[in-house]
């Protein structure tokens, strides 16, 4: 594992602006992933997509590479914009915050209709996945 160590003296390279980071697999881009991510963009807040490096499988067929190209052809206008920026992170088993962290804890609940879409159904008419 790579350790990176900060020194006392080097000037940061992080601007003052801020991102809502949203954790995801992203298989594919769908209507229910805009539906979410607009929640904040409409409200004048950029976005973090965060993909999450895991493995292809039956459920999740397109590598990590494929799911940051799809993304980027989805969302070209808001990466060019500032407003979107995507990152690659290792896969997670759960997400941990202490008290006073200094961000909010965001749930946004879906209308039905955003709700139902199923990405696992997307696939499939996309010839990718069994159901089950």
């Amino acid at each position: 594992m790579r350790e990176f160590k900060a020194k006392a003296d080097k000037q940061s390279s992080f601007s003052d602006k801020k991102y809502s980071m949203f954790i995801g697999r992203w298989q594919p881009w769908h209507d229910g992933h805009k539906w979410l991510i607009d929640q904040r963009l409409n409200e004048g807040k950029n976005v973090l997509i965060c993909v999450r490096d895991i493995e292809p499988d039956d459920k999740n067929p397109f590598g990590v590479d494929w799911v940051v190209n799809n993304l980027h052809t989805q969302l070209s206008d808001l990466i060019q914009e500032g407003r979107i920026k995507i990152i690659v992170i290792p896969d997670v088993e759960s997400i941990n915050y202490g008290r006073g962290v200094g961000y909010d804890v965001i749930e946004h609940i879906p209308p039905q209709k955003v709700g139902t879409i199923s990405a696992t159904k997307i696939r499939e008419k996309m010839g990718y996945g069994v159901s089950k």
